[in-house]
């Protein structure tokens, strides 16, 4: 039987415990400043008991008015991209050293809450887009830049084999494509951009400070093509300007 002792002791302790179980739970807790608009439309309300169920952290959530560096926010400015309505775009801000705003994050712009996001019915206006995977626009070609340097080198280290453009257009081997129909590949800036890389390329093209020198062994049948990162670069800020060749259907490629 227990000793009168060993009952004080277990109660100390079972009472210790008990006073230290309100203190971890408000440990787990954030604010998240919202848009007003997106509380009204209900999306927060819809959220927030999902990811609180989910992960035990508290959400007090309070309309954005003036930005606190101690809160997370949910709206039209921001850091990470969350989501989207009518074409306006809702962005996540997290402050910094909150694991409990972080864990929210991770929620909102993983897989679980952009799912669940995409599955709220608001009672008016259009629906929510999840958007946290959207690649971002690039940016607008600034057409005004001067692409002599890249029509010039790309007639003379590339108009061996292939058509740049009218400049060559009677001095290609026919069996490689013209720049034109290169740049009508959706992947053409990666192919442009490791062409040294790609067959046959690398048996006779050299980037300074990048590709390995030829094995004298084996030296380059012809000709070596000879180009630093800036000369690739001028090449691929011309070839960014060029208008598609017109193929008809559309092109078909491996």
């Amino acid at each position: 039987m227990p000793t009168p002792r060993i009952l004080r002791a277990f109660a100390v302790t079972c009472f210790s415990l008990a006073l230290s179980q309100p203190v971890a739970a408000q440990d787990k807790e954030f604010t998240l400043q919202a848009s007003p608009d997106l509380i009204d439309s209900g999306l927060v309300k819809f959220l927030v008991p999902r990811f609180s169920m989910k992960t035990g952290v508290r959400v007090t959530v309070v309309p954005l008015e003036a930005e606190d560096p101690t809160s997370a926010q949910l709206a039209a400015g921001g850091d990470q991209l969350a989501l989207a309505r009518d074409g306006n775009d809702y962005l996540l801000t997290l402050p910094e050293g909150d694991p409990d705003a972080a864990r929210f994050g991770d929620w909102l712009l993983g897989e679980v809450g952009q799912r669940t996001i995409a599955s709220f019915t608001p009672q008016s206006g259009a629906a929510f887009e999840a958007v946290a995977n959207r690649p971002p626009p690039k940016a607008e070609l600034d057409m005004s830049v001067d692409v002599s340097k890249g029509i010039e080198l790309s007639l003379l280290h590339c108009g061996r084999c292939h058509v740049i453009g009218p400049q060559n257009r009677m001095n290609d081997i026919g069996s490689t494509p013209s720049f034109g129909v290169l740049r009508n590949l959706s992947d053409w800036e990666r192919r442009f951009e490791t062409f040294y890389v790609l067959n046959p390329h690398p048996s006779f093209t050299q980037i300074a400070e990048v590709t390995p020198a030829f094995d004298p062994e084996r030296p380059s049948p012809i000709v070596p093509v000879e180009l630093t990162l800036e000369d690739l670069e001028e090449i691929l800020a011309y070839v960014a300007r060029m208008d598609p060749a017109d193929l008809g259907a559309p092109i078909r490629h491996q």
